[in-house]
């Protein structure tokens, strides 16, 4: 009997221990605004797949308001058009936008209970399987940058844990953002900002440049375009700059990675 304790005790302290070595890591990549070839694209991109990594949620996504005060969907765990389509109808209202505006966290535990409130919303969200949402600002000290939004396919509220540990996180990936080397040089905010708003639409162009070229989906051409970035450590926002001002030819994505795949 002891000895079942006692390896239910270890088996406790092991699983506690890679925990806090997952968070630790998680902060340090968030941080790592150094490393060879930063870019808010991959900033983002390591946001929201640490959070389904580490949170009891089933998808994520970050946004971040333009000068206008629109919200642009800079990462997401999930590449579907109706995906992408469920966060652009939060622009202009929804959970995402009243967590921006406010920078209030907001939970909405069963979003089938929300349809006087946003009509659109509501029944997209339950068509594509989910069915509650919670949202924390994208916040430099005080000020409100966005917001990130968690979803499940169950109702019901995430665990106060999981919710501080997404604000912690998310804090830390907008302070990264304001160490971000950006060219022309920018310190303050907007600038910055405006800056990752302006990388993310290159990359929607290069990806849309690059399905075309090759006659392949875009989410195949997104992956494309980050594996060729990994697979030659450079910037993927630097990378889709490149092909977008047709300073790179679009043959060399497709034929970098084949050839790398080859030669490994």
């Amino acid at each position: 009997m002891n000895e079942e304790l006692n390896m239910r005790d270890d088996s406790a302290r092991e699983a506690s221990m890679n925990r806090e070595r997952e968070l630790a890591t998680a902060f340090v990549d968030l941080a790592d605004t150094y490393a060879p070839g930063f870019d808010p694209l991959r900033l983002f991109h390591r946001l929201v797949h640490t959070c389904r990594g580490l949170l009891a949620v089933d998808a994520a996504a970050v946004m971040i308001a333009d000068a206008r005060g629109t919200l642009k969907t800079m990462a997401a765990t999930e590449e579907e058009a109706a995906f992408i389509e469920l966060m652009q109808m939060q622009t202009g209202s929804g959970p995402c936008m009243d967590c921006y505006r406010t920078g209030r966290a907001r939970s909405v535990p069963d979003i089938a209970t929300e349809r006087e409130r946003w009509p659109a919303l509501v029944p997209a969200m339950s068509a594509a399987g989910y069915r509650s949402l919670n949202t924390v600002p994208v916040r430099l000290h005080d000020r409100s940058l966005g917001a990130l939004t968690l979803l499940n396919a169950r109702t019901g509220h995430l665990p106060d844990g999981d919710l501080h540990l997404a604000q912690a996180l998310t804090d830390s990936a907008a302070l990264a953002l304001m160490h971000w080397p950006t060219e022309p040089r920018g310190d303050d905010v907007v600038t910055r900002v405006q800056s990752a708003i302006a990388a993310k639409s290159a990359l929607e162009t290069a990806k849309g440049m690059i399905a075309a070229y090759h006659g392949l989906p875009v989410h195949e051409a997104g992956r494309l375009l980050a594996d060729y970035a990994d697979g030659h450590g450079v910037s993927l926002a630097d990378t889709a700059q490149a092909l977008v001002g047709r300073t790179m030819e679009l043959a060399v994505i497709l034929d970098g990675n084949e050839n790398e795949t080859a030669g490994s």
